[in-house]
């Protein structure tokens, strides 16, 4: 897990995706190949993605039942993301902000926190108080498969690899 940028992240080496990236570049139809890249490489971290999903879904509701839902409106925007060049290059999967969730942006970061939670307006009763979700739903989604997915996504870039090394014989 990174520190900076996105709340989240599941990264793969750069070295050889760069390499590779170069590679594509080089082809005569190197947008199409880069574009199948990204998608083969996305694909495999579906899976990851799917399974981040199902953990935040089972974080305990107070159901209110009023406006969107906090746990449906984080899920829909955990998502595989690849990028082949430019200042990152890589593939993980993305937990993006919230802004339109009743104005919660960081609701994935402040869920997933293991200490605290955070702050919210109670009408009727005392203004403030703290609420707690599910700690490290995206962590633990990744804990025991992370190897798995890796594999996956440099089983894609070994294919287009492959593909590459095929050509220039």
């Amino acid at each position: 897990m990174a520190g900076s940028g996105p709340p989240f992240e599941l990264t793969v080496t750069r070295e050889g995706l760069d390499a590779l990236v170069r590679a594509i570049r080089r082809e005569e139809d190197g947008k199409l190949l880069r574009k199948e890249l990204a998608k083969n490489m996305r694909d495999a971290l579906r899976p990851g993605a799917a399974m981040a999903k199902s953990g935040i879904m089972s974080m305990p509701s107070a159901g209110t039942g009023m406006g969107p839902g906090l746990r449906a409106g984080i899920a829909k925007k955990i998502r595989p993301e690849v990028k082949l060049g430019g200042r990152w290059t890589g593939a993980r999967v993305k937990a993006f902000k919230t802004p339109a969730l009743r104005g919660f942006a960081n609701a994935p970061k402040r869920t997933n926190r293991r200490d605290g939670g955070w702050r919210t307006l109670t009408y009727g009763r005392e203004p403030w108080r703290t609420q707690t979700g599910k700690r490290q739903w995206f962590d633990e989604a990744f804990e025991n498969d992370s190897a798995r997915h890796l594999a996956a996504v440099h089983e894609a870039m070994e294919d287009m690899a492959r593909r590459l090394a095929a050509r220039a014989r």
